[in-house]
């Protein structure tokens, strides 16, 4: 099987997975689910507000979920074990369901999204935000935020720092969604940061090898030193060389200005002289038309 269509199976079988705890663990408190494949078998970690009825009676219903796990969704030796959710106020999923219950009991919407958003704020959580879409209030369906604090919507930190959840409230009118992000207090934000008063700088620099600024300085040349410097740097021009390069430019022979001005005043005349044979030659051509041209008009 190919990378691709094994990741699909495996986000497909997770899903599933995840949808059957929901329904079977939804009086429990279900609040999520961590899954990982080891050399010893399949571990899972179920989330639950009341881990006594995800045990059930001298371990009645964890053992009838082990036996549904092999046999409907083909997992290996299932290892499953439960955790006591200790704030299910900052658990996503928690929060959903018991929104959906409430509405389903009859309680306002905007009642119940308020009074959820504030205990989500007064357990420390950094951010929330709720959002029911749906038939609210009447036949048109529409969409409601409740917001509080900071969050998250896109890049790494929406996807490992933001608890996400999801509900299903069953009303007369249809079903309305149910979607509750939150960021948990210990979160870390990428854009986080802390301001300390009366702190000595020097404890939080780190020393670097090598000399200091100081002693970089101290050790540079002077204007008068580094001029210095550079004339001794420029290479000796070889004896021999310099005396032979006169005796090269003494063989070279360079004309006179009276000879150039001679030069161009042949040029001159030869270009003249070129010019009056074109103009006389041209001029008689002119004339030898106009003489036809006027014999042939005294003939007509």
């Amino acid at each position: 099987m190919a990378d691709e269509q094994q990741f699909i199976e495996d986000g497909l079988q997770r899903t599933q997975i995840d949808e059957f705890f929901a329904d079977e663990l939804g009086r429990a408190g279900y609040g999520g689910m961590d899954v990982a494949k080891t050399p010893m078998g399949t571990q899972i970690v179920l989330k639950a507000e009341k881990p006594g009825m995800v045990i059930g009676k001298g371990g009645k219903n964890i053992r009838k979920l082990t036996t549904t796990l092999e046999e409907e969704f083909n997992l290996e030796d299932p290892q499953v074990d439960v955790q006591e959710v200790d704030e299910p106020d900052l658990n996503a999923q928690i929060v959903a369901d018991r929104l959906a219950n409430a509405l389903e009991r009859g309680w306002y919407f905007r009642k119940a999204g308020h009074t959820t958003i504030d205990r989500i704020m007064e357990a420390g959580a950094k951010g929330a935000e709720i959002v029911l879409s749906g038939k609210v209030t009447g036949a048109r369906s529409r969409v409601e935020k409740f917001n509080r604090g900071y969050i998250k919507h896109n890049g790494e930190p929406a996807q490992e720092i933001v608890d996400h959840g999801q509900g299903v409230a069953v009303m007369k009118l249809g079903t309305i969604g149910v979607d509750v992000k939150i960021i948990p207090p210990e979160a870390e934000l990428p854009d986080d940061f802390e301001i300390y008063d009366d702190v000595d700088v020097a404890d939080y620099v780190e020393d670097v090898e090598g000399e200091s600024v100081e002693e970089l300085l101290e050790g540079e040349p002077d204007e008068g030193e580094a001029a210095a410097a550079d004339t001794e740097e420029t290479p000796d021009i070889d004896e021999e060389v310099a005396e032979e390069a006169p005796e090269d430019f003494d063989d070279v022979d360079v004309p006179d200005d009276d000879d150039v001005e001679d030069d161009l005043d042949e040029l001159e005349e030869a270009v003249d002289e070129e010019l009056d044979e074109e103009t006389e030659a041209e001029a008689e051509e002119l004339l030898d038309e106009m003489d036809d041209e006027t014999s042939e008009e005294d003939e007509q």
